[in-house]
């Protein structure tokens, strides 16, 4: 017999989608846990039977958010879900984060015309914005800050959730602000930005060999291209960095909740925690756990049980005339040490977080790649109240 699982609360997820206090529903998780499902089973039940205007941004840039919801294609801009059931006034867009398309705009909106040509042709700007370490975080938070600024002063949407990357850097958008002002509070670019000015000038010639250095490791037209580019850029640090961190307060307010995705494997539990554990260190909102493709069956027979009566019916003198039972007996067998398994490490899991609400996903049969599919992980995170 299997053991009696460990009970926990149970994430009220329909009471979560219809409060519409909550704007903002943030799922983090390890690669290959489903987290773009369940950030999309989420955003269609929300609309559908909840009735709020609802966008999904994904910073992933795998492309199964819009294989699942139908979509030819995701970008910068976000696009209507056809097949939303939208009677009851409830809506759904979708969009995938564009970093450089991003940054484009941040410069486009905040610097005079002149100075934005400057800077969206300058080369070290154009490497910045497409691979520049913390970018894509950044870029992150400054788009769901656009999304949020757009749902309160437009009202185009009353939820926003968003799919994380899938790694540890999944929060590292937490630390956009930090990172943000550590460089540009760095002594590198303030030296770029006014070698002989202030007190930079009293060592201008310890400056001049810094440049002289610096100039023959990148090369004389780099280094021009970064003091290009910073001098243009010096009118944005400040709003920047202020946008960054109203951003992130706002991710701890009562406006926001994180749900943390995982699936009953030892790896996944295991970053799970670390989210857990950097969610608290932050103080930010966490709601929940949702633990996908958790396999069960619904015969109460044991692995060991299961493989003792399949050697019971091994092949005898008289030929194998039980070899379909046996067969059947030792399928259930490999499937009851993983329920077993999962099981185990799932009850682990929750001991060492008792009081995190948690909602448990059974495996499914099918791929989740369209609407339909996505209904049905909806319902079942539901319906465990």
């Amino acid at each position: 017999m299997s053991q009696t699982p460990i009970q926990v609360a149970r994430p009220n997820v329909d009471g979560l989608l219809a409060d519409r206090g909550v704007q903002i529903l943030i799922c983090c998780g390890s690669g290959g846990v489903g987290k773009t499902t369940t950030s999309a089973a989420l955003a269609l039940r929300a609309a559908e039977q909840h009735q709020r205007k609802v966008v999904v941004l994904t910073i992933d840039p795998a492309r199964r958010l819009a294989q699942s919801l139908g979509l030819v294609e995701l970008d910068n801009t976000p696009r209507a879900v056809v097949g939303v059931d939208t009677t009851g006034g409830g809506s759904l867009d979708a969009m995938m984060l564009d970093m450089k398309r991003t940054f484009d705009d941040v410069v486009e909106a905040h610097a005079s015309p002149a100075k934005a040509e400057q800077i969206l042709n300058n080369r070290f700007y154009q490497a910045l914005s497409t691979s520049f370490s913390g970018t894509q975080e950044y870029m992150a938070m400054e788009k769901l800050g656009q999304l949020h600024d757009e749902a309160r002063t437009a009202g185009r949407w009353d939820l926003i959730v968003v799919d994380t990357p899938p790694s540890r850097s999944a929060l590292d958008f937490l630390d956009a602000p930090e990172h943000l002002s550590n460089l540009l509070d760095g002594k590198m670019l303030r030296m770029l930005m006014a070698p002989a000015k202030g007190p930079f000038k009293l060592m201008s010639m310890g400056v001049n060999v810094v440049m002289g250095a610096m100039s023959k490791i990148l090369g004389a037209t780099v280094l021009k291209d970064v003091q290009t580019f910073v001098a243009a850029f010096e009118t944005l640090f400040g709003g920047f960095r202020q946008r960054a961190e109203a951003t992130l307060r706002n991710l701890s307010s009562p406006h926001t909740r994180f749900v943390v995705v995982a699936t009953p494997t030892r790896d996944a539990l295991r970053e799970a925690s670390f989210f857990i554990d950097r969610l608290r260190e932050e103080r930010m909102p966490l709601r929940g756990v949702a633990i996908n493709r958790v396999h069960h069956s619904s015969l109460d027979v044991s692995a060991a049980r299961a493989t003792a009566l399949a050697e019971e019916l091994a092949p005898g003198a008289d030929g194998d005339p039980h070899r379909l039972e046996r067969l059947a007996l030792i399928r259930h067998a490999k499937r009851m040490q993983t329920v077993e398994q999962e099981r185990d490490l799932i009850d682990k899991f929750k001991l060492t977080n008792p009081r995190i609400p948690m909602a448990e996903v059974p495996a499914q049969t099918q791929d989740v790649n369209d609407l339909a599919s996505l209904r049905r992980v909806g319902a079942l995170l539901a319906e465990q109240e």
